[in-house]
């Protein structure tokens, strides 16, 4: 039986932030547990706490948005799969499967149910990005995903605290790194644990039989906050189309139309590219997160997000289309084609409500190196450079430098980069010129140079886009900066796909600036002379893109 209702808002606003901490306590035993710098220090993972029907009730403050999003998805396709009273203390569930899932197989969902008194009152979800899962290598260029890395359906890791040795066995069997990847799932499991414990102490204090009657509420006071903001704007429909490098000839093209009706927003992607036959292709789960999270930021910013933040959006697209494709396609680099929905939905709701978005981002897609081989002492390694672009500019200020949007993952520590792999990050400064001259001017990218100092070749995969389609500014703002990549020797590889470097190789690689925002000669002047002080704007750029000469 669950609470009875309705609670006083301030009650609910103090059981909400606790359920938010609790989840943030999660977070932090994952983060403390963790093996890899993926989790460590670039934040690729998020923590959930969900109802009994896998509803979401509060997530980590930090997480990864499409992860929040997503989690509560394939927790409800895990109750399709395991009944409600199936379920036991100490059970973890665990997949990778895109579909089902993020959307690629690098990612690990894990879920544990959290128990009350004997009953089953919650699920503690987690998502991470995995260091390993075998196959190609985190890559773009795959032709299928079976050659992208092992498929886990949904299955018990854990069933009533024993571990699924057989599982195990067959997982670490298929990946180069199984300490790390084992590692950061017994973090996982670790951290939804902590969830688990965090609830249980919540309900015992709050005189509550479970989480039910409070999950409604919360998300009754999310849906309405995202629904007094739609109906703010006028009914209509909008459209807009962007474009991509995609893969090879195959340009990706985005279109957008999103339509407002009362307090009801309804995004459609028909028109879209089709599937290729590469990786970067955007399962439905990472399509509807990214499109209904950019709406979120733009609308309603400051209500903590659950459940109920997304009711009022709906959002479609094209079966065997890019952003829809049917499987097994590829999707491995699913984010060079997600991340890009942001800018098509701002782009399209610019004339409306132009005060709430911002340009195009030049780390929109995020710009992925990952460098794979032996050290010298014979151990494997793995690493994912985790940097940025620079963010699009807003209706009052300049876009941030080297900042992800839509994603918010972090570069982390080149430190502890170093010291788990033979690279040396010789150079890692921000591009003057590459920010979008505009009224804001966009946020500028950066220059990384890595060297190779392993004693053999390594294994280099590139995911990135930009290069031809650099982030585009908005009302009036210019094209940020593109991105380029090439070796020391003047060779530009393929820009999503694998290839081997000698030892000493050095890479360079120019991440994309932010398109900026309204017209450059709108541009104050004394913002112009302090970037050109900064360095961020050369006398060049400034005589080319403002009209005027220092």
């Amino acid at each position: 039986m669950s609470a009875p209702g309705p609670f006083d808002p301030i009650s609910l606003e103090i059981h909400w932030s606790r359920l938010i901490s609790i989840a943030d306590e999660a977070a932090t035993g994952l983060l403390r547990t963790a093996f890899s710098t993926i989790v460590r220090e670039s934040n690729d993972f998020a923590t959930v706490l969900m109802d009994r029907n896998g509803d979401s009730v509060s997530e980590n403050t930090g997480g990864i948005a499409s992860f929040s999003c997503i989690l509560p998805v394939t927790t409800k396709a895990f109750l399709r799969r395991f009944p409600a009273e199936t379920w036991r203390p100490g059970d973890c569930v665990i997949t990778n499967d895109p579909w089902l899932a993020t959307g690629h197989l690098p990612d690990f969902t894990a879920v544990t149910p959290v128990f009350h008194r004997g009953a089953l009152v919650g699920f503690a979800g987690s998502i991470a990005h995995s260091p390993d899962v075998g196959g190609s290598l985190w890559s773009a260029d795959c032709r299928e995903l079976f050659e992208e890395g092992i498929r886990i359906p949904p299955m018990h890791l854990y069933r009533e605290g024993v571990r699924n040795e057989a599982l195990a066995e067959v997982l670490l069997a298929n990946v180069r790194l199984p300490r790390q990847t084992m590692g950061d799932l017994e973090a996982q499991v670790v951290a939804n644990q902590v969830c688990a414990r965090g609830v249980a102490e919540f309900l015992a204090d709050a005189g509550l039989p479970d989480l039910q009657g409070l999950s409604s509420a919360l998300s009754a006071r999310a849906d309405a906050a995202m629904r007094a903001a739609i109906r703010a704007l006028p009914d209509g429909t909008w459209r807009s189309v962007l474009e991509a490098d995609g893969f090879d000839d195959a340009i990706t093209r985005i279109c957008c139309e999103v339509t407002i009706r009362g307090d009801a927003m309804h995004i459609d992607y028909a028109g879209t590219s089709r599937q290729v036959d590469r990786g970067i292709n955007c399962v439905m789960n990472y399509t509807h997160a990214y499109s209904v999270y950019p709406i979120k930021c733009s609308l309603d910013p400051f209500t903590p997000r659950n459940e109920g933040s997304y009711k009022a959006i709906t959002v479609s697209a094209p079966e065997g289309s890019i952003l829809n494709p049917r499987f097994p396609a590829p999707c491995s680099a699913r984010q060079l084609t997600g991340h890009l929905l942001a800018g098509a939905i701002y782009k399209a709701l610019a004339p409306v409500m132009p005060e709430r978005i911002i340009a195009e981002c030049g780390g929109a897609p995020t710009m992925r190196a990952l460098f794979s081989g032996t050290t010298a002492e014979g151990d494997r390694f793995s690493q994912v450079l985790f940097a940025s672009g620079g963010m699009g500019a807003a209706p009052h200020r300049d876009g941030l430098p080297t900042t992800a949007f839509p994603t918010n993952v972090g570069a982390g520590s080149i430190e502890a980069y170093e010291s788990v792999a033979p690279l040396v990050v010789w150079k890692k400064q921000l591009l003057p010129d590459s920010g979008g001259a505009g009224k804001f001017r966009g946020g500028l990218g950066q220059e990384v140079e890595i060297e190779v100092r392993a004693p053999e070749e390594v294994r280099l995969s590139l995911l990135s886009d930009r290069r031809d389609h650099p982030a585009q500014g908005v009302l009036g703002g210019l094209p940020g900066g593109a991105a380029v990549i090439e070796l020391g020797d003047g060779t530009r590889p393929h820009p999503k796909s694998r290839t081997t470097v000698p030892p000493g190789a050095r890479l360079r690689m120019h991440y994309a600036g932010g398109g900026g925002y309204g017209d450059p000669r709108e541009r104050d002047p004394a913002a112009l002379a302090e970037d050109i002080r900064n360095g961020y704007v050369t006398a060049e750029g400034a005589a080319r893109d403002y009209g005027v000469t220092p």
